[in-house]
């Protein structure tokens, strides 16, 4: 991506760092950035709750358990996730929707998940 074409975040400004500790994005570079190859959409810049991580793990997503082979350590309540958008979507359709970040979420969100549905939801409005 050339330096003129940065990623945009949802907010239309450039998109941020989600986190770093642990290092997420489907690129593993702490970014919710996203390409071709990234299937899963994963562009919602998300704050893990315990609800959230119980119900992805119900759905058939275990995001809490460690899993070495594929260098995930297992998510923890706080930690920042770059998280697939249907996802995102469906755990908010289910009233379990984890707090966003929209200056980390990737504008690409936005053809899965309406604005006004992620604004209720951010951590980083005033």
């Amino acid at each position: 991506m050339a330096d003129d074409e940065r990623a945009k975040n949802v907010l239309g400004t450039e998109l941020r760092n989600c986190g770093l500790d642990p290092l997420t994005g489907f690129f593993r570079d702490g970014c919710c950035n996203t390409g071709p190859e990234d299937r899963g959409v994963h562009t919602v810049c998300a704050q893990m709750t315990a609800e959230f991580l119980a119900f992805s793990k119900a759905r058939g997503n275990d995001l809490s358990t460690p899993v070495p082979q594929f260098n995930f350590p297992g998510l923890k309540p706080g930690d920042r996730w770059c998280l697939c958008a249907a996802r995102w979507k469906e755990a908010h359709d289910a009233g379990m929707a984890p707090p966003v970040y929209l200056s980390a979420t990737h504008e690409r969100t936005l053809e899965v998940v309406d604005y006004e549905a992620l604004k209720p939801f951010a951590l980083d409005l005033n």
